[in-house]
């Protein structure tokens, strides 16, 4: 009986045991479970004009936060406006992203105006820093003020373009309307009273906290909740491209670059075989033009600027006591100040490059250019041509023929008078070979006549 008590009893501790070992790796295994990931956020800093440029680096990074998973794209943005056909491509981009996009105006001070207001209003998120605006989004025409009937069309096109998809975002069209019809702007609170933005937030991690669990409805009419809380900003670096490109999209250092190269180009044509100064000039040539074909040019300002390198040119050859020359380096200064047909004012040439480039390259071709033609002008002297002008000393006595020294060559030379040995002599003329030589001393003055 004793031994069968004592049997149960070891079986039910081992039972207990065994119990209790499972108990202690199934708490092991729950511990060691790997928890949910944490939200990835994707950040593309815009703080440049709207063109060509900002708008690939924003299609881009849309395509990334598209492969790589991330639970949404914010787009910090500080922007004075720019293009219009750049900033539709960039509406286009988010509202066709499956990601959700944020737009965040930062940091203070910052700013979306004209394009930028259209962008900031295609988000499924629009947010605003303290101390920032929005607006100022009026039509400016690039190419000059069209007819009423045309400048009209246009600016109906721009109200539609907005409003649809303002009104799918839940915001309010009139006030985007107003932005646009009478340049009204916004501060970051008035946006948000007038449910032109969804949020006003001091950083990015009160913005991504502000805004976990909201629900948006995106473009194809479908829900989405956002996740975003605590979430890994990812940065979005600029490649060497897009550095490249911002910097050559500027106008004025595309202006320098066309100037420079020009300049250099034409150091190599008078100096042939140089090499240097033609390649340079070359390439800073094509980086010139490809950075002005990304921005609107207009063809009447290329007329002037052609038309200021002939007066240039005329001034050289022909001389017109200056008139010409500044005739040219004021087609010059204007065809530079009004070769880019700017939408807001960032985007175009500064007046102070446009004037210090246009006078220093106007007296630096004019310049050039009449060394170039006095050079052509100048008939290379050989032989005895050579030899008039320059001072020669007597080998032997000249009464009046004999043997001179100049320039290191023995010539035979007829003296005007009569010329010892090593007396100083200048060559005056010749005849074939024959020197004709006179004393060096001063010349004389012309005798006067008695009256």
């Amino acid at each position: 009986m004793l031994l069968l008590a004592g049997k149960a009893l070891r079986s039910g501790w081992i039972a207990a045991a065994l119990m209790g070992a499972c108990v202690g790796l199934f708490g092991h295994l729950a511990s060691a479970a790997p928890s949910s990931p944490e939200p990835l956020v994707d950040k593309l800093v815009l703080d440049d004009t709207i063109q060509p440029v900002s708008s690939d680096e924003l299609v881009r990074a849309i395509a990334r936060a598209n492969a790589n998973g991330a639970s949404a794209l914010l787009i910090q943005m500080d922007t004075p406006g720019g293009m219009v056909d750049s900033m539709r491509s960039m509406v286009a981009a988010i509202l066709g992203s499956h990601v959700p996009v944020i737009v965040y105006i930062s940091p203070s001070g910052a700013r979306a105006g004209s394009a930028g207001f259209f962008i900031l209003e295609s988000a499924d998120i629009a947010a605003m820093a303290p101390g920032t605006e929005a607006g100022a989004a009026h039509v400016v025409f690039e190419m000059g003020k069209p007819d009423a009937t045309e400048a009209e069309k246009v600016e109906n096109d721009a109200e539609a373009f907005l409003r649809s998809y303002v009104t799918r975002r839940g915001r309010n069209p009139d006030a985007a309307d107003a932005a646009v019809k009478s340049s009204h702007s916004y501060t970051a609170e008035e946006a948000l009273q007038q449910h032109l933005i969804d949020v006003v937030a001091n950083s990015d991690q009160q913005l991504l906290a502000d805004i976990d669990g909201r629900e948006i409805t995106r473009m194809d009419g479908s829900k989405f909740t956002l996740h975003t809380a605590d979430a890994r900003i990812q940065l979005l670096r600029p490649t060497l491209r897009d550095d490249l490109l911002g910097w050559l999209v500027d106008p004025n250092i595309a202006l320098l670059f066309l100037i420079g190269g020009a300049l250099l180009i034409y150091l190599e044509f008078n100096a042939p075989g140089t090499i240097v100064p033609g390649s340079l000039g070359t390439l800073m040539v094509l980086l010139a033009i490809f950075g002005l074909n990304l921005l609107p040019i207009r063809y009447t300002a290329v007329l002037l600027l052609i038309a200021a390198m002939v007066l240039l040119v005329l001034e050289a050859k022909f001389g017109g006591h200056g008139a010409l020359a500044i005739a040219g380096i004021v087609c010059l200064t204007f065809g530079m100040l009004t070769l880019v047909a700017a939408p807001v004012p960032e985007m175009g040439i500064s007046p102070m490059v446009a004037i210090g480039v246009s006078i220093a390259f106007g007296l630096i071709t004019f310049g050039l250019v009449r060394l170039a033609f006095r050079a052509r002008q100048r008939k290379a002297k050989i032989g005895a041509d050579a030899m008039v002008g320059y001072d020669a000393v007597a080998m032997e006595p000249l009464a009046p023929a004999g043997h001179v020294l100049v320039e290191g060559e023995i010539w035979r030379a007829i003296a005007s008078r009569p010329a010892g040995k090593g007396d100083q002599l200048r060559v005056t003329g010749h005849d074939q070979m024959l020197l004709y030589v006179e004393p060096a001393g001063p010349p004389q003055p012309p005798t006067q006549s008695a009256a």
